[in-house]
């Protein structure tokens, strides 16, 4: 168990890095190499609490810039793609297959953002509320699944900001509420185990360690360059997956 937590304790405090600089990545990092020591249920599960923690973490430090009535949309549709998530996770989360299916789904991600990359966004841009449903659906499914939803909600909030504090904190505030409706549910549900406490907490230390040097380091390293390395690690993960998994 103690080579367990070691190994766990490394990735969430580089995945809690990257959150810190870039507003997301946590899940990213973690789910590619967490499913090989549990579940990818029992990962999804710790990786929720993770990011919990981690939003929190920095969204005391930046929720004078959450603006509510941006969140109403995009958040009601991420709460209905997280009750889907919920019947999908449940009932086949514990599978091996999933493994597969997230090695997949990691390479598909990395290859579609670091074309996205690519492109010019309008600042200040508001999305159409297709967009915002389709995003927010999308964003709510797939990280009540696996826990890598937050690409779509960069997406959305990069349309919409160009200042990276509200959209830093508009991000955190989406993950926060996403993620306690999610563990509030499986909670209900009975899923929780409680030999998972341990790596709980060397999760949860690691990841405010993590999202505190990030923040730090916010204003000094770029974006692009942080987000390059996560892709890169995530690269590998899901490749190791499929071939491992």
């Amino acid at each position: 168990m103690i080579l367990e937590i070691l190994f766990l304790f490394a990735i969430v405090l580089v995945g809690g890095f990257v959150q810190g600089v870039s507003g997301f990545g946590l899940g990213l990092v973690v789910m590619g190499f967490l499913p090989f020591l549990f579940t990818v249920k029992e990962s999804a599960l710790l990786v929720m609490v993770l990011l919990l923690a981690a939003s929190l973490s920095v969204l005391v430090r930046t929720w004078r810039h959450v603006e509510l009535k941006a969140l109403a949309g995009i958040g009601a549709a991420a709460l209905a793609g997280r009750v889907a998530a919920f019947f999908v996770l449940t009932s086949y989360g514990d599978l091996d297959v999933m493994r597969l299916w997230l090695g997949l789904f990691l390479i598909a991600m990395v290859t579609y953002m670091f074309i996205s990359s690519r492109r010019k966004t309008k600042p200040d841009a508001r999305p159409g509320p297709a967009l915002t449903i389709g995003l927010g659906t999308a964003g709510g499914f797939i990280g009540g699944v696996f826990a890598v939803g937050g690409p779509f909600f960069v997406f959305y909030f990069l349309m919409l900001y160009k200042d990276k504090f509200k959209y830093n904190a508009n991000m955190q505030a989406v993950v926060v509420v996403t993620c306690i409706f999610s563990l509030v549910l499986h909670g209900a549900g009975g899923d929780f185990d409680a030999s998972f406490t341990y790596y709980v907490a060397a999760g949860i230390l690691a990841t405010l360690i993590g999202t505190g040097l990030g923040l730090k380091w916010f204003e000094k390293l770029s974006n692009e360059r942080i987000r390059t390395f996560a892709m890169v690690l995530v690269l590998i993960a899901g490749i190791n997956l499929i071939v491992l998994g």
